[in-house]
């Protein structure tokens, strides 16, 4: 599994603000889950489960607005093990 955030540097949507607006996780079979950073605890759209990070590419980075910055270099294969 590795993490990532999006990196927004241009609102087109006028909804999601700058910097940093979400952040993500892509599993090791390729799918990834998503965050949104909106600071609103009522709303209920603030999560996302994409196929592959290209998905999320290709529909929020706004045509290079939206970068994909990876916390992690690679797939960490951690797995947590309950006591």
């Amino acid at each position: 599994m590795r993490r990532f955030f999006l990196e927004r540097n241009k609102d087109i949507s006028g909804v999601s603000g700058l910097g940093r607006v979400a952040e993500g996780c892509q599993f090791d079979n390729g799918w990834c889950a998503l965050i949104w950073l909106t600071g609103e605890d009522n709303v209920d759209d603030v999560h996302g489960y994409y196929r592959n990070i290209d998905r999320i590419v290709e529909i929020h980075g706004h045509e290079g607005a939206t970068q994909v910055v990876w916390v992690d270099d690679e797939s960490s294969n951690y797995v947590v093990k309950p006591e």
